[in-house]
């Protein structure tokens, strides 16, 4: 069974991996672009980039309902775990975790982390996924930084890039992280869920094509990808 990743809108995916339902950042039942909300997600671990509401708002109910576990740095797992949830894998930058399904790196992220109650949530991060049918290196919110190249100099199979603009890297700067990256193939997200971060997400699809030397993917919320 190959990887099967589905966007949920904004910075929000469905990783599919055999041994394992991974749901990143989920942002749903707020979400004006999500196809689904919290409720219907079933899952064994979740994933918290860090702790602004458009990436944590449904962490706690989804894993306290699906019993999953939270894998975040360690403010962000206190947090939750004052909601109820009782399984959680703290790390911090540069960090990695070796579950069942793969090994997950928590990576720099140049953005700022605060979590809806106002509460200190630790430092911003990206996750990079080594799972046995390839590596992903979600970004998630953050800046362009010339420390992607490290990342991606293991080899990339996919990169997630913000491309919104505003509160994180836009499309030119996404266009250098994938230089910097090099990865196989690489997706937008973290746009078009407000007019502030509205980007054309075909041309940046095309600028993709003529610029680098990766294959752009660009899905509609709800849509799926094989790794």
């Amino acid at each position: 069974m190959a990887t099967l990743l589905t966007w949920l809108g904004h910075n929000c995916w469905l990783i599919e991996t055999p041994g394992a339902r991974i749901i990143l950042d989920p942002f749903l039942d707020d979400s004006p672009t999500a196809p689904v909300k919290s409720d219907a997600i079933q899952a064994d671990y979740v994933l918290v980039s860090h702790g602004h509401f458009d990436h944590v708002a449904d962490a706690a109910k989804i894993a306290v309902r699906n019993q999953a576990t939270v894998v975040s740095n360690f403010e962000i797992c206190e947090w939750l775990a004052g909601q109820g949830v009782s399984n959680c894998e703290q790390m911090n930058l540069g960090g990695s975790c070796r579950l069942p399904f793969g090994t997950v790196k928590l990576t720099l992220a140049h953005h700022s982390s605060v979590l809806p109650d106002g509460t200190y949530g630790g430092n911003p991060g990206g996750f990079l996924l080594t799972l046995a049918d390839g590596r992903i290196y979600f970004a998630c919110d953050t800046a362009l930084f010339a420390d992607m190249k490290l990342i991606g100099a293991a080899g990339l199979d996919l990169a997630v890039l913000p491309i919104g603009d505003r509160f994180t890297m836009g499309v030119d700067d996404s266009l250098e992280a994938t230089r910097l990256l090099a990865p196989r193939r690489v997706a937008p997200a973290h746009y078009n869920t407000w007019p502030p971060i509205a980007q054309d997400a075909a041309g940046w699809a095309r600028r993709v094509q003529s610029e680098t030397s990766a294959e752009p993917l660009v899905l509609a919320p709800g849509e799926k990808i094989n790794l």
